[in-house]
């Protein structure tokens, strides 16, 4: 079926006497007055996935609000990368403790905002109070300067050190709007860096609650810059102010990103698309797999650029396996509440139940077969889809290859790991994979020949997620560089190689021992002695 416009269905605030907002404009008075914009600002109106009924007018910045937000958070950067690195360590912890005390507060606008079951919410709230506490007690290790060998044994001391890129720019999706707004900047902050923050419009209140909870955790005011606006303009301005730019959306987009950072000779981290593939081997209990798959495919309506698109299942499991897969998807409470009875809600945006609905039509057009779902379920809400299996997905299909982001998993039978391996290799990206086996050891082996930069072993995507220390980026079109872990702190850092020869002067009145003495003895002798000072390096295996 077809399906009508972008917000087509829904009550216009402004003209239809039957609107009301979903929350007041004096409930979310204060956190839009932290937007940067300029007197007499446009608005958008934005819609609550679940009913279509309006949440707020979210006040729009400029090209020219982020240029100011930008000078600003330079000028906050300043005083902030010279507070005690204890003192920024302090600021994550306090705020750890805020999000898990006032976390119904952040469920509710998740929920209201993008559409997600609470459950799901939750996990955004999980994850940013393990990114807080991880940098937390880790920042010192990953910011401690190194010290490396110097030219000359004993005379050269040399040190590196990390310095904070300055101001880094979050141009942020409507998927997961704490973790990816809040989650990005902490590492950041934590290192000395100031920050703007572009959170996709539909999903500001909750970057702006982020915010206000930051600042009662003691970051100075200045140091977090929140614009809001469309990538097309407000998103691109902000690449175009910042030293670093963390961004995450579409491959299309994350092109024009790493293009236009390249032309200013900055640092780009961006997680792009994925169509993440899942290996069910033959030895699997076939209801922990299947288990384990509906997390992995349907958490957070499929809206997740980890989640799990192409399941592939040895053909000795595979009958077993899809029952138990399709009794389990069908069971899934579909619902709006602000609570956990649901376990699936609604997705986000017409936009994204359009390219849902023409991925399934599309697959039943070229032969596939509907497993489970299917359905658009218009009784709970305008964008309501029921979890959906396809079986039998020939390769002319777009879902075949192309990524859905929606509640749509493939099924297909290999015969065998390397089949497997090959099939979950055969694709332009490489974000995020998952293996299932009885065998821990066998697991681990075949999760190295995966070409994905993250592998879960009997999980779907969140023992790596979850586990913050590691390091999560894609290859291929997926994406550059990482968030999380020591790599993902030190993106927003600058190197700097500090050598202090020792010696230049004398040492207790004798001669100078500086480098000065070795070329004083001329362009014909100093090469021959050097020489000599090589092999001699060598023999005694010195670095």
């Amino acid at each position: 079926m077809a399906y009508e416009p972008e917000h087509a269905h829904l009550i216009d605030p402004e003209t239809d006497p039957r609107a009301t907002y979903v929350l007041e404009p004096e409930d979310i008075g204060t956190l839009v007055a932290r937007i940067v914009t300029s007197p007499g600002a446009q608005t958008r109106t934005t819609y609550a996935p679940f009913t279509g009924g309006p949440i707020a007018a979210v006040p729009l910045s400029t090209p020219d609000d982020v240029a100011r937000a930008a000078a600003d958070a330079s000028r906050a950067q300043r005083t902030w990368a010279v507070v005690p690195l204890r003192e920024r360590c302090a600021v994550l912890l306090r705020l750890h403790d805020l999000l898990l005390e006032h976390q119904s507060d952040v469920l509710d606008l998740i929920q209201l905002e993008n559409g997600k079951s609470r459950a799901s919410a939750f996990e955004e709230l999980a994850d940013v109070a393990l990114v807080a506490r991880h940098y937390a007690l880790h920042a010192r290790a990953y910011l401690a300067d190194r010290r490396v060998h110097g030219l000359v044994p004993g005379l050269t001391a040399v040190r590196v050190l990390r310095h904070p890129v300055g101001v880094v720019g979050i141009v942020a999706p409507w998927n997961y709007p704490l973790t990816l707004t809040l989650g990005d900047a902490l590492p950041a902050l934590v290192a000395g860096n100031a920050v703007v923050l572009r959170p996709d419009p539909q999903t500001a209140l909750t970057a702006l609650w982020a915010a206000e909870q930051l600042e009662a955790a003691g970051l100075p005011a200045g140091v977090l810059q929140v614009v809001v606006g469309d990538g097309v303009t407000v998103g691109a301005a902000v690449v175009d102010q910042v030293d670093h730019v963390i961004f995450t959306g579409s491959t299309a987009t994350g092109r024009i990103v790493a293009a236009r950072a390249g032309e200013r000779l900055i640092p780009a981290t961006l997680e792009l698309g994925g169509k993440n593939p899942m290996y069910v081997a033959e030895d699997v209990d076939v209801e922990v797999a299947a288990a384990g798959a509906v997390r992995a495919c349907f958490g957070s309506t499929g809206q997740l650029c980890i989640s799990i698109e192409r399941l592939y299942v040895h053909e000795d499991v595979a009958d077993a396996f899809l029952e138990a897969f399709a009794r389990r998807t069908r069971e899934l409470r579909l619902g709006a509440g602000l609570d956990y009875r649901s376990d699936v809600g609604s997705l986000t945006s017409a936009a994204q139940l359009a390219t849902v609905v023409e991925h399934v039509e599309d697959a039943l057009t070229h032969g596939a077969v509907v497993v489970a779902g299917g359905v658009h379920r218009i009784d709970l809400g305008p964008l309501f889809y029921e979890p959906t299996i396809l079986d039998g997905v020939p390769p002319d299909a777009r879902v075949f290859r192309e990524e859905t982001f929606g509640p749509v998993v493939s099924v297909y039978r290999v015969a065998s790991d390397a089949e497997a391996v090959a099939a979950m290799n055969d694709s332009l990206y490489g974000l995020n994979a998952s293996v299932w086996t009885r065998s821990s050891r066998r697991g681990g082996a075949l999760a190295a020949r995966v070409r994905a930069g993250t592998v879960n072993v009997n999980e779907g995507y969140v023992a790596v997620w979850g586990s913050t220390g590691a390091p999560q980026g894609g290859r291929g079109q997926s994406g550059l560089g990482h968030r999380h872990g020591r790599e993902g702190l030190w993106a927003t850092t600058e190197l700097q190689s500090v050598a202090v020869q020792r010696g230049a002067h004398g040492v207790l009145g004798g001669p100078p021992l500086g480098l000065g003495r070795l070329f004083d003895l001329g362009a014909e002798r100093w090469p021959v002695i050097f020489t000599h000072a090589l092999r001699a390096m060598r023999s005694l295996r010195l670095p």
